[in-house]
């Protein structure tokens, strides 16, 4: 497999520049480094530009309404747990429209790989504000500036028991290729929240803009940070109040200018291993529901108990 086998016939509209290239280009190769055929995994789709990649990624695909692709997987993971499940949302469409969904999927904890293209505005209907837009901001829809704070996707996912929490750029495939997955590999519920410059209506998180301030994880050691269950010294995305801590750097919290910000973590924030919902369920005992010879006298017979 390369690349190219994953390729349709449709050439990407996207904006030139913008980041969904990356995004584009990191996911096709973490389906050749999982072994993932176009024919082996699904991913479902949410409305925006990020969306439209059903029409330019050649594998079994979804579209949900607008902020429901999360409740479609999981559909799709009760019936088939044994498919391989790759959510592409936004952060308008997760975060906003979805945001209830978002919250849901982690508690429950699925086994589903989410990819969020975060770029702060929603980009398909021309730059409004989104949930990630920071305060102040003057948007079309916020002409005198933004007055909500930001959403904290990270930190949300952690307090949410999530059970795999990291951040990629845009502008960085090998690196986002590889925290997809990671991101896979692990099971139960697991956000890759990707910082992705819009850059048509974004004209302040440019690609330069971050990578003056982003920093790996892995390659920053945190002395004054010791974990209490390990006694490891550095970053260890096992130990929750080091995952807080780190989620809290970007966005910065109520009352700090985001352009002074200097730093802005990158890599896996948290991780742990809550069993998965699909685990639990006594109904798959006998193997997936999608296996099962729903005959018409099973069906006749459910209809009967509901009378």
């Amino acid at each position: 497999m390369n690349p190219a086998d994953f390729n349709t016939t449709n050439t990407p509209t996207w904006c030139p520049g913008c980041g969904d290239f990356g995004m584009w280009a990191s996911l096709k190769e973490a389906l050749i480094k999982l072994g993932i055929t176009p024919d082996s995994a699904l991913v479902v789709y949410g409305i925006g530009c990020h969306g439209h990649m059903i029409n330019f990624l050649k594998i079994y695909g979804f579209q949900g309404l607008h902020g429901r692709p999360l409740p479609v997987a999981a559909g799709v993971r009760l019936v088939n747990p044994d498919l391989n499940v790759f959510v592409v949302s936004g952060d308008g469409d997760c975060y906003g429209e979805g945001m209830g969904h978002f919250i849901a999927a982690a508690r429950a904890n699925y086994n589903l790989t989410l990819i969020v293209h975060n770029n702060q505005v929603y980009g398909l209907t021309t730059g409004q504000t989104a949930p990630t837009t920071d305060q102040g901001t003057k948007t079309k829809s916020t002409p005198l500036g933004v007055i909500d704070f930001p959403v904290n996707p990270i930190a949300l996912a952690i307090n949410c028991e999530a059970n795999f929490v990291a951040r990629g750029f845009a502008g960085d495939i090998p690196h986002l290729a590889d925290l997809i997955v990671q991101a896979n590999q692990h099971p139960g519920f697991s956000l890759v929240d990707v910082l992705q410059p819009c850059v048509t209506y974004d004209k302040v998180h440019t690609y330069p803009w971050y990578r003056e301030r982003i920093y790996k994880l892995e390659d920053k050691s945190l002395p004054a940070l010791t974990s209490r269950m390990t006694g490891r010294q550095g970053y260890d995305p096992t130990n929750f109040e080091q995952a807080i801590l780190k989620a809290w750097e970007w966005p910065p919290k109520a009352g700090i200018d985001t352009a002074t910000v200097d730093q802005i973590p990158i890599g896996v924030l948290f991780k742990q291993n809550r069993p998965t919902f699909e685990s639990q369920l006594p109904q798959l005992d006998n193997g997936p529901l999608a296996g099962l010879n729903l005959t018409k006298t099973l069906i006749d017979d459910l209809i009967e108990t509901f009378k």
